[in-house]
C-alpha cells in the first residue's frame, strides 16, 4: 500500500494554520502597528522609531516603575518557581502512586485556578481591614495596633504579588518535570550506585538532571513566557490599573493601561515587542542552558 507523501502536510496543515492566524500574523501586526501613532479611530500614521525613542527616553513611569519592578518580580519568581518545581517533583516522585497524584493536583491547581484564587483567597488573606486573616493575626499578636493596607501599599504590593507568584508557578513546566523523573531510566541508577554514587542527593546531581534536559528546558520556557506574561497578579489584588503608586505595575499591566485604557495602540504596540524581545532573549538563555552542545 502506497502512502502519499502530501499525507503528513495535510495532517500538519491544521497546526500551521492556526500558528499563522494567531502567533505570525499578530507578531507582524504588532511590529507594523509599533511605528505608528494609532489610536483605533484614526487612520495610523508613520512616525518610524519614535514609539521606541520615548519609550526609553521619556516615559517616566516605564524606566522608573515599570522596567525594575518586571526585573524584580521576574528574576524571583521566574528562577525561584523554577527551582521550587523541580525540587518538588522530585520530592513527589519519592512518594507511592496515590499520595503523588493527589500531591501533584493539589500542587498543579492553583495555575488552573489563579485567577478566582486570587479574588477569593488572596484577598481576603491580605484585606485592609481587621477581617484579613495577616491582619487579624498581627493585632491578636500585638506586632500592629492599625489594620494596614496592604494591597492598596507601594511597600507590601510587589512582595505580595511574588508570593502569589511562586504560590501558582507550578504549572505545565511542573507537570513536565515531574514527568521525566518518573519515566528516568532505572539502570543508570543500578550503575551509578555500582560506580559510587551514594545518597539521593548523588543521584540528582549526576543523573537525574543530566538525563531530563528536554523537559528541565521546556519547564524553563515556560517559566519565562509566564513570568513575563504574568501581569494580572497586580491588577487583580489591588483592583485597578495602573496599581497604586505603580508598585505592582509590570510591562503587561503597561501594555494594558496604554492599549485598552489610553487606547494609544501604537504605542502598547512599541511595548508588546520590546516585552516580546525580552522573553525571546530569556528563552535563548535557557535553552543554552539545557540544550546539550552535539544538538546545535
Amino acid at each position: 500500500m502506497k502512502t502519499s507523501k502530501s499525507a503528513p502536510f495535510l495532517f500538519l496543515l491544521p497546526y500551521f494554520a492556526m500558528f499563522l492566524v494567531f502567533i505570525i500574523v499578530p507578531i507582524i501586526v504588532a511590529v507594523g502597528l509599533s511605528f505608528t501613532n494609532f489610536d483605533t479611530i484614526n487612520t495610523p500614521g508613520l512616525i518610524w522609531f519614535n514609539n521606541y525613542i520615548n519609550l526609553f527616553t521619556r516615559d517616566s513611569i516605564f524606566m522608573r516603575f515599570v522596567l525594575p519592578n518586571t526585573v524584580t518580580y521576574a528574576l524571583i519568581v521566574g528562577p525561584g518557581g523554577y527551582v521550587l518545581a523541580f525540587l518538588l517533583a522530585w520530592a513527589i516522585a519519592q512518594l507511592t502512586k496515590i499520595p503523588r497524584t493527589i500531591v501533584a493536583l493539589i500542587l498543579y491547581s492553583p495555575s488552573l485556578t489563579a485567577g478566582t484564587a486570587l479574588q477569593v483567597l488572596w484577598r481576603i488573606i491580605f484585606s485592609g481591614d481587621r477581617t484579613g486573616y495577616v491582619n487579624a493575626y498581627l493585632i491578636e499578636w500585638g506586632i500592629i495596633t492599625e489594620p494596614i493596607t496592604f494591597l492598596a501599599s507601594s511597600t507590601y504590593l510587589l512582595p505580595i504579588m511574588i508570593i502569589v507568584g511562586l504560590w501558582s508557578s507550578m504549572g505545565v513546566g511542573f507537570l513536565a518535570m515531574l514527568a521525566g523523573i518518573m519515566n528516568g531510566n532505572d539502570e543508570l541508577y543500578e550503575a551509578g550506585a555500582i560506580d559510587g554514587i551514594k545518597n539521593r542527593a548523588q543521584e540528582l546531581i549526576y543523573i537525574t538532571v543530566p538525563t531530563m534536559k528536554p523537559q528541565m528546558l521546556f519547564g524553563a520556557v515556560m517559566a519565562v513566557v509566564n513570568t513575563f506574561n504574568n501581569g494580572a497578579i497586580g491588577v487583580q489584588l489591588s483592583g485597578s490599573n495602573p496599581t497604586p503608586g505603580y508598585a505592582g505595575q509590570l510591562i503587561v499591566n503597561h501594555i494594558d493601561d496604554y492599549g485598552f485604557i489610553r487606547y494609544e495602540m501604537g504605542y502598547a504596540a512599541a511595548v508588546s515587542v520590546v516585552l516580546l524581545l525580552i522573553i525571546w532573549l530569556f528563552s535563548k538563555v535557557a535553552n543554552v542552558l539545557f540544550t546539550e552542545k552535539d544538538e546545535f
